[in-house]
């Protein structure tokens, strides 16, 4: 994990934001990157009337995107330069309902390995100045050249 003393104020790495950007389901879902520094990303997306479930909730799917977003995009911050970053696998705990005005997933690295990264995420639901965390997620990502992908 990435010591917070070691980062500038909110960067967000030109190569993150330019592969985050050609995401269709994130730009559908109104998600934005608000930090991609080394090892380390934040995503957020605003919890609206399309991505509910029958109780009122933000669905899980929306936890599970932004989980798995912010964690491929905190391991792309540690691959090599032109490689394009997969999700192998990818485990959640769903810890209390989604429930606010958006979803903050907040990815880092725990370990990057020459091809596999294993990576985590923190989901949190914010409403006002409430931030909740609903949903932890662990898992694995790879490289990929973006020719072959």
């Amino acid at each position: 994990m990435i010591d917070a003393n070691t980062r500038s104020e909110h960067p967000v790495q030109p190569r993150a934001r330019d592969s985050f950007n050609q995401q269709t389901m994130m730009a559908t879902l109104d998600a934005t990157m608000t930090e991609a520094d080394a090892g380390s990303c934040v995503l957020r997306a605003p919890i609206g009337p399309h991505v509910l479930q029958q109780h009122g909730a933000a669905h899980a799917g929306l936890a599970f995107m932004l989980g798995d977003s912010a964690a491929g995009y905190a391991a792309l911050t540690l691959m090599p330069e032109g490689a394009e970053v997969m999700t192998v696998e990818m485990k959640i705990n769903l810890m209390a309902p989604a429930l606010g005005d958006a979803l903050e997933a907040v990815g880092n690295v725990v370990r990057a390995g020459r091809r596999l990264t294993v990576v985590r995420a923190e989901v949190f639901a914010l409403r006002g100045e409430t931030r909740k965390c609903i949903a932890i997620l662990q898992g694995t990502m790879i490289p990929v050249d973006p020719a072959a992908a």
